[in-house]
C-alpha cells in the first residue's frame, strides 16, 4: 500500500480554516477508517476477518465519496506537483516527498499557448495547462516566444526560476497563477 497517499480531510462547517484543517490531517495519525480496515488483519477466523474486511471497505468508500477522506496514488501526486511547480504555497506536507531519495519537481516542459509582451518588453507566457509565467529579468530573445514553442521551466538559485524557449538562452521567469 506504499503507493497510495492517503490524505485525511476533516473539514466539517464549523471548522477553521481549510489550510489549517490540512495540516493538522498530515500530522495526525492515520484516519479512523483506514486503521479500522488494517486492523481486521488481525482477526483470526477467516469468517470473521472476511465479514470484518467488507464492512470497513464499505466505510472507507462511504468517506471517501463524503470526501473525509481523499486516497491518491504517485501518479496523480507527481501531476499535480507539475501544475503546482511555481507556485508559493504553505508547506503543509500534502505535496512533498518524505521518501528519502525522491525530490520534488525541479522542472516541467511544456508548450506555449498564448505569450503576449507588455509595455516594459516583458513576456507573460501562458503554457497549454494553464499556467502563467512573467519574464522578471530584461533578457532579449532573438526569436520571439509564440503558440506552440516548446518551454522548458527550472528552478534556480534562491527560488528563482529559468525558462528556456525553443532551445534560447534561459530568461529569469516567475509564476503568475
Amino acid at each position: 500500500m506504499n503507493w497510495i497517499v492517503l490524505i485525511v480531510l476533516a473539514l466539517s462547517a464549523g471548522s477553521a480554516s481549510a489550510t489549517a484543517a490540512l495540516a493538522q490531517a498530515t500530522k495526525a495519525p492515520p484516519s479512523d477508517a483506514l486503521k479500522n480496515l488494517t486492523n481486521c488483519r488481525d482477526i483470526a477466523n477467516g469468517r470473521e476477518r472476511l465479514t470484518c474486511y467488507d464492512r470497513e471497505v464499505a466505510n472507507l468508500a462511504a468517506a471517501q465519496s463524503r470526501k473525509d477522506v481523499v486516497i491518491v496514488d504517485r501518479q496523480q501526486l507527481n501531476r499535480t506537483r507539475k501544475t503546482l511547480f511555481g507556485l508559493a504555497l504553505p508547506d503543509l506536507g500534502l505535496f512533498g516527498s518524505d521518501t528519502p531519495g525522491e525530490e520534488g519537481v525541479s522542472r516541467i516542459s511544456s508548450t506555449i499557448k498564448a505569450a503576449n509582451q507588455t509595455p516594459y518588453g516583458k513576456w507573460i507566457l501562458r503554457l497549454e495547462d494553464g499556467a502563467s509565467w512573467v519574464q522578471m529579468d530584461s533578457r532579449d530573445l532573438p526569436i520571439s516566444p509564440k503558440p506552440g514553442h516548446p518551454i522548458e521551466i527550472r528552478k534556480a538559485a534562491l527560488g528563482s526560476y529559468l525558462a528556456n524557449i525553443k532551445g534560447q538562452v534561459a530568461i529569469r521567469v516567475q509564476r503568475l497563477r
